[in-house]
């Protein structure tokens, strides 16, 4: 895969320093907000129903997380991605525990009905159960999944119109046609909480700078991952890991990313 594009993502990213806001969940808020920074972004975290449409009316793209959820934030949720749809910037959706409990899983259900979403991005289990494959959900964990996760990732993807990403050991992006696998990252990114809420969040700075959700998410994990390969090699273990990844994130140059990227079509 040529890698050229990937670097240019980033390297816009970097250029654009594009604001994006987030409704996000609060134990790992400041997290997203720090890792956005580290990925070339600005942060805003703006909930409240009287302003989320609002700042969302502000930004190059918004970040909808249902991590920590009560119905006052699904209704601010709603709000600012009905501005953010008029405004022609892309949603970031992470159906965090979907498929766990009823309300999560009909939150989710009403965001994707009401709401045009640019990126959803979840774990096998999340993305199997709201794509009605044979998958479960424990807490926010995936528990497992029936089927072949890349053909179950397309055809959610072929279904709803929205580029999927399925995260994973392999994260695997599909926009329905194209399918692409990203083999960066490192297992310790799975042993702290708050990983694939940046995740999320360093995908809505790549989609923020790109006309293509494929493009931009494959962007995305893969520089993650690569942050995090390098945070691995120089910490001793989750504790010392986190702060070495928002170094690592904010040292990592567009040239890391052209090198560095390990992307496949499937």
């Amino acid at each position: 895969m040529d890698n050229q594009i990937f670097s240019e993502i980033f390297s816009r990213a970097r250029e654009c320093h594009p604001l994006v806001h987030h409704i996000t969940n609060y134990v790992t808020v400041n997290d997203c907000a720090n890792i956005t920074i580290c990925a070339g972004g600005a942060p805003v975290m703006a909930d409240a129903r009287e302003e989320a449409g609002e700042m969302a009316g502000f930004a190059s793209a918004l970040v909808l997380n249902i991590g920590t959820l009560n119905p006052g934030i699904i209704e601010s949720m709603v709000l600012a991605g009905k501005a953010a749809n008029a405004h022609k910037i892309p949603i970031i959706l992470d159906p965090v525990g979907a498929g766990a409990t009823r309300l999560r899983t009909e939150s989710t259900r009403r965001l994707l009905d009401e709401l045009t979403i640019a990126i959803i991005k979840g774990n096998a289990g999340e993305i199997g159960v709201l794509a009605g494959a044979d998958a479960k959900v424990r807490g926010v964990d995936s528990a497992g999944i029936g089927g072949d996760p890349v053909a179950i990732t397309q055809a959610f993807a072929r279904d709803t119109g929205i580029t999927v990403v399925m995260s994973g050991a392999t994260d695997i992006i599909s926009d329905g046609k194209r399918v692409l696998l990203v083999e960066n990252g490192h297992p310790i990114m799975g042993g702290i909480s708050g990983t694939g809420c940046m995740a999320s969040s360093v995908t809505g700075v790549c989609a923020a700078v790109s006309t293509d959700m494929v493009m931009a998410a494959v962007t995305a994990l893969a520089a993650f991952g690569l942050a995090g390969e390098r945070a691995a090699a120089k910490s001793r273990g989750p504790g010392s890991f986190k702060p070495v990844l928002f170094d690592e994130m904010a040292a990592l140059t567009p040239k890391n990313v052209l090198a560095g990227a390990r992307v496949t079509s499937a």
